[in-house]
C-alpha cells in the first residue's frame, strides 16, 4: 500500500501552475476540489481534470455538485438539478415517482461530471430539514428521516450507475442548529439518544450504501466538547463501531470558523488537519486558500510532512485504501457519447 495521502486540496484558476503542479505532487495530496471559479466551459473542465490525472492518476477529483444552489457547473450543458427538496415534494405527492426521480437525478449528475473526468461529488446531504437552518434549508430532501433515507438510496443508485462514489454529509445532523458553520460554531444542545433517533438514524440504514461521510463543524455538548469531524466518539466510536459505518470519513473545510478553535483555543491548520485525522477522519479538506501566495496550504502540506503524522501512518494504511476505493472504476462515457445514450436520455426525462 502507498503512503496515506490525506489532504485535498483546491487550485485558484482555470489551469494548473508550476505551484498547483508541485503542491498536486506532493506525496500527502490526495486529491483536489474544484469551485465555481475553476469553471469556464466544458473543455476547459474536461482539460484542466486531464492535466489532474497526468500529474498522477490516483489523485481524486471532487466537487460538490448537489443540485440546486450548491451546483458549481451551471453551463455548457450542464442540467440544473433541483434542490433536494423538490423531490421531498414530490415524495408526498408520490413516494414511489420520487425515487425514481431521485436515481434519475442521481445518474444525469455523475455521468455529466465523470464525462468532463471529475471522479467524485460530496453528495447527498443527509441533514434533516427542521426549517431552522439557513445553511441547509431546500438542500435537505425532508424532514422525516425515513424519507431522507430512502431518496438519499434512490440518489446513491443513480450515481453508482454513473460509477461514481458517494458522501452522506453533516454527520450527524446539521439540520437543527440555525449557525451556520462555515462562518460560526453552531452547537446542538439535544441529547446523543434524540441525535440517534432522528438525525443520525440515516447513516446506520445506509451502512451498507454509504461510500464516504462528512461530518458537520457541529458542537454538541452532551456527547463531547468537540465539533463532530474532530471527536473520536462521534467518528470512530458512534459512526464507525455503533452505526457500522466502514466507508471513508473527509473533515469538512479546515478553512472554516467551525474548524479554527479546538477546546475554546485557536488552532493552525495543522492542528485542525492532525487532530481531525487522530479522530478518524480519513482524508481533510483546505478549502479556498489556494487564492495568492496560498501559503496556508504549504504550512499544512509541511506541517504534516514534519513527522506529525508518522504516529498515524500504521493505521492510516487502511484510510488510503479507503481513499483509493472512491476512485471510479469504470471508463466514462465521452459527453457526446452521453447526449445519445438511452439511460442518460431517459433519466433526464425524469429530473424534476
Amino acid at each position: 500500500m502507498s503512503q496515506h495521502a490525506p489532504l485535498i486540496i483546491d487550485i485558484a484558476g482555470l489551469s494548473l501552475s508550476k505551484t498547483d503542479k508541485r503542491r498536486l505532487k506532493h506525496p500527502l495530496t490526495g486529491g483536489i476540489i474544484l469551485f465555481a471559479r475553476n469553471w469556464d466551459n466544458r473543455a476547459q473542465l474536461t482539460a484542466l481534470c486531464a492535466e489532474i490525472k497526468k500529474i498522477r492518476k490516483d489523485l481524486l477529483i471532487c466537487v460538490d455538485h448537489e443540485g440546486g444552489r450548491v451546483q458549481r457547473f451551471k453551463t455548457d450543458g450542464f442540467t440544473h438539478l433541483p434542490p433536494m427538496r423538490a423531490l421531498g415534494e414530490l415524495w408526498l405527492k408520490d413516494a414511489m415517482a420520487a425515487t425514481n426521480a431521485a436515481t434519475a437525478c442521481g445518474y444525469v449528475l455523475g455521468a455529466e461530471l465523470r464525462a468532463c473526468g471529475v471522479d467524485f461529488s460530496f453528495t447527498p446531504v443527509l441533514d434533516l430539514d427542521f426549517g431552522e437552518s439557513s445553511v441547509i434549508g431546500d438542500r435537505a430532501f425532508a424532514r422525516d428521516p425515513r424519507v431522507v433515507g430512502l431518496l438519499a438510496k434512490s440518489l446513491m443508485h443513480g450515481l453508482l450507475q454513473s460509477g461514481m462514489a458517494n458522501c452522506g454529509k453533516h454527520f450527524p445532523g446539521h439540520g437543527f442548529v440555525k449557525a451556520d458553520s462555515h462562518t460560526d460554531i453552531p452547537v446542538d444542545r439535544r441529547s446523543l439518544k434524540a441525535i440517534l433517533a432522528d438525525d443520525a438514524a440515516p447513516y446506520e440504514w445506509l451502512n451498507t450504501t454509504l461510500t464516504s461521510v462528512m461530518p458537520a463543524h457541529v458542537i454538541y455538548p452532551k456527547v463531547d466538547a468537540r465539533p463532530a469531524g474532530f471527536s473520536e466518539k462521534w467518528l470512530t466510536y458512534i459512526l464507525r463501531g455503533q452505526l457500522g459505518f466502514g466507508g471513508a470519513i473527509f473533515s469538512d473545510d479546515l478553512s472554516m470558523a467551525g474548524a479554527r478553535l479546538l477546546d475554546g483555543k485557536p488552532v493552525s491548520y495543522t492542528e485542525a488537519a492532525m487532530a481531525a485525522l487522530n479522530a478518524g477522519c480519513d482524508m481533510v479538506l483546505l478549502c479556498n486558500q489556494s487564492m495568492g501566495e496560498g501559503q496556508e496550504v504549504d504550512e499544512l502540506l509541511d506541517g504534516l510532512t514534519q513527522g506529525q503524522l508518522r504516529q498515524l501512518w500504521e493505521p492510516l494504511e487502511a484510510s488510503e485504501g479507503r481513499r483509493v476505493d472512491l476512485l471510479p472504476v469504470t471508463p466514462a462515457i465521452t459527453w457526446d457519447a452521453l447526449m445519445l445514450h438511452p439511460t442518460y436520455m431517459h433519466a433526464l426525462g425524469l429530473v424534476p
